[in-house]
């Protein structure tokens, strides 16, 4: 697995716990942030913190590239908690988010085995619909668990529950010359190199979290929230949470 400079950005202030999640409009989310499903509320109740936190979503819901695991991951260091095998506990893909980089992950998330950085870009095709990821699991186990001809297992069972899929990955194949491949659980489509186009971004691989400059992956950035007369003085917390990219990259089987 391996992290994108492609982000959703979350605004923390400390005190008493709350969340909205808006687009890049600023428009509020509905149905998203639902008590007690969002992995952020999971994780600020794994570290036992409490915080008003905003989510501006760039990861698309439903795409396949681990936004809410990269949310709940940035909040845990935000926290400072460091536990992956907790972490993996709220979300299969929290643990890696921790880290970042490239690793390989085993278990059930916990085990992240971390690989030597490569820089690369990626173009991601972000379709207009979402998988639903336990629908997208039920359709595997309904056609026994098929091997993925193009580095990816789930990639039947999503176009299963959404056909429509095809139509995507097609034009992306066409317009490049290359296969596609499926993040995740869908829906988004990649390739390897830069083939920016319209519903398109083009990202580049980022380096674990001890490896970036300051130590911080996150690129947190520690801000005085603005005060008013009687207000308490918060810390307001700026951190960029990055998209886990569920890409299969090859040299990391052999690594």
């Amino acid at each position: 697995m391996v992290t994108l400079d492609f982000s959703d950005r979350l605004e923390i202030v400390g005190g008493k716990s709350g969340l909205r999640v808006l687009d890049e409009a600023g428009n509020e989310l509905h149905g998203v942030a639902r008590p007690g499903q969002n992995l952020v509320e999971r994780a600020l109740a794994l570290c036992g913190r409490e915080a008003q936190v905003t989510v501006h979503k760039r990861i698309p819901v439903g795409a396949g590239l681990g936004g809410g695991s990269a949310d709940a991951a940035a909040v845990l260091r935000w926290a400072g908690f460091g536990d992956t095998v907790a972490a993996a506990s709220i979300g299969a893909d929290v643990a890696f988010c921790l880290a970042g980089g490239r690793a390989r992950v085993g278990g059930i998330g916990e085990i992240v085995d971390p690989l030597p950085y490569v820089c690369e870009q990626y173009t991601l095709l972000l379709a207009p619909v979402g998988c639903d990821t336990a629908a997208v699991y039920a359709a595997w186990d309904e056609l026994g668990g098929p091997a993925g001809e193009h580095g990816n297992d789930l990639e039947a069972a999503a176009l299963r529950v959404v056909p429509e899929l095809a139509v995507w990955r097609d034009r992306l194949g066409d317009s490049t010359g290359m296969t596609p491949q499926l993040a995740g659980s869908g829906s988004t489509w990649f390739v390897a190199g830069a083939h920016p186009g319209q519903g398109r971004i083009v990202a580049t691989t980022t380096e674990a979290a001890a490896a970036t400059r300051g130590g911080d992956w996150w690129e947190c950035r520690w801000l005085l929230a603005p005060l008013v007369p009687g207000a308490p003085k918060h810390l307001l917390v700026l951190l960029l949470a990055h998209a886990l990219a569920a890409l299969l990259d090859e040299r990391s089987h052999g690594a």
